[in-house]
């Protein structure tokens, strides 16, 4: 009878989850069908990547541009189908976040988890909004579920998960390198966890790493042939200089911004559970197993903080394995009324954030404008500068040149039918330095060849001056300036500049020398933050 009773529990938590996920999914693609927002420069970036697929891109894996690449094919290029890869990932991972659930504690705490994990905020952006981490949540909860079926398995299924563990690892890494962060966790668990170790034989790892690298190994080709650009790109944003190893205004604001995006509940209880059961050896083995996956991310990114700067998502691998150990550890306090409060916040905030994203006027209304200010205007940017890319034609356009790559990605996903008639000049960024920073400089640059009479356009008016220098002359300078809302506005620069002829650049900085050719200015202004 009892037996009878738990599977009927079992199935009633897993119809329950399968719901939650089917409804906050339902949500999210109305939100992401109905919204006015339009796509963030990441976004657009992403999305220009996966018109010409490869194993791999200047600042990312390849996986983001492969699923917008199959969406798109489905679905046409407008931006609902751009961001809908972030929707399924983020399905998925949650149904994820319940199988581990379930299988390390029970079937009441995977439901509890995976509520937790699907209101998370910041898997609200993340669902929403198309970018690395949701791939990397989803593949990590696979690899997750790979390492936890692996206990206590042996024989041919133990071979079987060890390569389904290899694959998944590799998918994640795919997806964002952040993917080391369960690398950490399984040399942790394992140096950790006698039983842990007595799992593997030589025959599991040799088909666990070689299933890793034949998934990753074109990415790493592609790096090698690329002089290792993505993994450079990822290591430059650490950004560390002895001149300044000590920020703990920087530190203080990443474990804040932790409580806000994981949640004040379930980051309160992460953190003083970890200190109470590990102080007082309470610890199940499941708790150290998820705590290895949980804790690294946290940790090392608040190192990063202090020494140099960190972004608040740059623990994000730790979502998922810790809203499984916050759900286990309140349902095993019987800590019920915290476990409902802390739903219920989650709740309030994702259907807040939901409102927000079909209704932008809200944010205006509360001030909060400034936070999708680049989710905005880029269809009457990009009018603009074609509108007088129209007008300059007749007398020969070689190449629009833009020298911000927000502008570059947003021009041309916004300008994409009019960069596809037979006529229109190329896309083209103009460098301010010798060495290129994004993708777009490395495959677009604005050469001498493709810069003999060009529209150019200074995003927001930076280095105006020092691109105009850049030209022998400089014709019909003008403003335009672009409404995001009642307080923001977007300001673009736009000259013919015929002739490039680029200055020496400083030896040290790479950049302009300060001297520049008299007569090529156009009004002058502060350069960006």
């Amino acid at each position: 009878m009892s037996e009878a009773l738990r599977s009927k529990d079992l199935d009633a938590d897993a119809r329950a989850a399968i719901l939650l996920t089917a409804a906050l999914t339902l949500a999210r693609l109305i939100a992401l069908f109905r919204t006015p927002l339009e796509l963030y420069p990441d976004e657009a970036q992403y999305w220009l990547w996966s018109r010409t697929l490869a194993f791999g891109y200047y600042s990312k894996p390849p996986i983001i541009a492969w699923a917008i690449w199959a969406s798109t094919a489905f679905g046409g290029d407008a931006e609902p189908w751009v961001r809908l890869p972030a929707v399924l990932f983020q399905a998925g991972a949650t149904l994820t976040v319940f199988w581990i659930a379930r299988r390390l504690y029970s079937s009441r705490t995977a439901l509890a988890a995976s509520a937790l994990y699907a209101l998370t905020p910041a898997i609200q952006l993340s669902a929403t909004v198309v970018a690395t981490d949701a791939p990397l949540l989803f593949f990590l909860g696979l690899t997750l579920m790979a390492y936890v079926a692996l206990q206590g398995a042996s024989g041919g299924r133990r071979l079987a998960l060890a390569a389904g563990l290899g694959a998944a690892l590799g998918l994640a890494f795919l997806s964002k390198y952040a993917a080391a962060y369960a690398v950490i966790g399984i040399g942790l668990h394992l140096a950790l966890s006698p039983v842990a170790r007595r799992t593997w034989s030589a025959g599991a790892a040799t088909l666990a790493i070689g299933a890793f690298l034949l998934v990753l190994g074109p990415n790493l080709a592609w790096n090698a042939a690329h002089g290792f650009a993505t993994i450079q790109h990822t290591a430059a944003d650490a950004h560390w200089s002895a001149r300044n190893l000590f920020n703990p205004a920087e530190f203080g604001e990443f474990l804040a911004a932790q409580f806000a995006i994981f949640g004040p509940i379930p980051f309160t209880v992460l953190i003083v559970g970890a200190i109470l059961l590990t102080r007082r050896k309470r610890l199940e083995p499941a708790d150290v197993l998820l705590l290895c996956f949980t804790l690294p991310p946290i940790a090392l990114v608040a190192v990063q903080a202090f020494v140099s700067r960190a972004n608040a998502n740059w623990s994000g691998a730790s979502y998922l394995p810790g809203a499984v150990l916050v759900a286990a550890w309140l349902i095993r306090w019987r800590a019920r009324r915290l476990l409902i409060a802390a739903l219920a916040i989650q709740a309030a905030i994702a259907a807040a954030f939901l409102g927000l994203v079909l209704s932008p006027r809200v944010a205006d209304g509360l001030g909060a404008s400034n936070s999708l200010k680049r989710a905005r205007g880029w269809t009457q940017t990009t009018e603009a500068i074609v509108r007088r890319a129209r007008v300059e034609s007749p007398a020969g356009l070689t190449a629009i040149a833009v020298n911000n790559r927000f502008l570059y990605y947003s021009l041309a996903y916004y300008g994409r039918a009019y960069f596809r008639e037979p006529l229109a000049p190329p896309l083209k960024i103009w460098m301010r330095g010798t060495v290129a920073g994004n993708q777009a400089e490395a495959s677009a640059p604005l050469t001498p060849a493709a810069g003999r009479r060009v529209l150019a356009v200074a995003y927001e008016s930076w280095f105006n001056t020092e691109m105009a220098a850049d030209f022998s002359r400089v014709l019909g300078p003008e403003i335009d300036d672009i409404w995001l809302d009642r307080k923001h506005q977007r300001r673009l620069d736009l000259f013919v500049g015929q002739g490039l002829q680029p200055r020496p650049r400083d030896a040290l900085t790479g950049y302009p020398t300060p001297e520049w050719r008299p007569g090529n200015a156009v009004s002058p202004s502060p350069t960006p933050p």
